[in-house]
């Protein structure tokens, strides 16, 4: 049971991350302006392949589950394993959104997708998961059309630029 906690802890903690480092470099513009990364990311609108985007998410994983070795050796390693799947999850989520938005299929609407499409600089910080967008009031629902998408073949969701 403790496994399973630790395991679902992990995803929320880890998706709570995302949000607010995302959030953060649009806040403070030393963080995530116009000399950084993440601006450039959006000037060019586009993800940098599958493992490149695991390799910057992983460094969540010792943060995050370091710790819980505290805890217990169970505990640490579920969390270990949690961090690390929601890692893959999290890279996927963005490359997806970012190549192939409409097979975003546990989202009603790609929330990254939009904030990128939509110039929201402002609204829709979360990547794979629209959750705390919408607890701490910065979800904002978009109507968008699949044929209003970046231009690109049709692909399935497995389809994605791993490099």
């Amino acid at each position: 049971m403790q496994a399973i906690v630790a395991f679902v802890l992990s995803i929320l903690v880890c998706s709570f991350l995302e949000y607010w480092i995302h959030r953060i470099m649009h806040l403070w513009p030393w963080f995530g302006g116009t000399l950084t990364d993440h601006y450039l990311h959006h000037q060019r609108n586009n993800a940098s392949g599958m493992l490149r985007e695991f390799k910057n998410y992983s460094i969540l994983v010792p943060v995050v589950s370091a710790p819980f070795f505290f805890v217990s050796q169970a505990m640490g390693l579920s969390m270990l394993a949690g961090t690390t799947a929601y890692a893959i999850f999290a890279a996927y989520a963005h490359q997806l959104q970012h190549e192939n938005p409409i097979t975003c299929f546990w989202q009603p609407m790609p929330v990254h997708y939009v904030h990128h499409r939509y110039n929201q600089w402002h609204h829709n910080y979360g990547i794979a998961l629209d959750w705390w967008d919408r607890i701490f009031g910065t979800y904002q629902f978009t109507e968008w059309r699949a044929d209003d998408r970046l231009p690109q073949p049709e692909q399935a969701p497995w389809q994605l630029k791993f490099w």
